[in-house]
């Protein structure tokens, strides 16, 4: 009987400090770093990489400076804007890619495309609309 007492002495004890012990959020952070510097933008889908001239729409630019996708979107909360995804690699575009830290041609200024013909509106954040 004795050894049931100490028992449930240490039972009600071990409660008693799970009960006393502070709750601590937990918080998550990711540290995605820079957005890529690409001349016409980037694809908003991993691993990032450059788009070509043509895939974003001049809605995409303010003051000739892409307004990211992805996890550095930096546009409005409703924001969408149209793309060409024939220029998608993943739909299979295999014609010519800008590298990262690439300058735009003086021709092709995204911002002022007057001919861009998007067939897709995006969200920026990687959704279609």
């Amino acid at each position: 009987m004795n050894s049931f007492k100490y028992l449930a002495l240490a039972a009600v004890a071990a409660i008693c400090l799970l009960a006393a012990a502070p709750k601590v959020p937990a918080q998550v952070s990711i540290n995605i770093g820079a957005a890529p510097e690409c001349p016409y933008g980037y694809y908003d889908y991993a691993p990032y990489a450059c788009a070509p001239y043509g895939y974003y729409g001049p809605e995409w630019f303010s003051g000739g400076v892409f307004i990211g996708a992805g996890p550095w979107f930096h546009g409005a909360a409703h924001f969408s804007g149209h793309v060409d995804n024939h220029f998608d690699a993943r739909q299979g575009y295999k014609g010519p890619m800008p590298q990262r830290g690439e300058k735009p041609e003086p021709n092709k200024r995204p911002e002022k495309m007057s001919n861009f013909h998007g067939n897709e509106t995006r969200d920026g954040r990687g959704h279609t609309k």
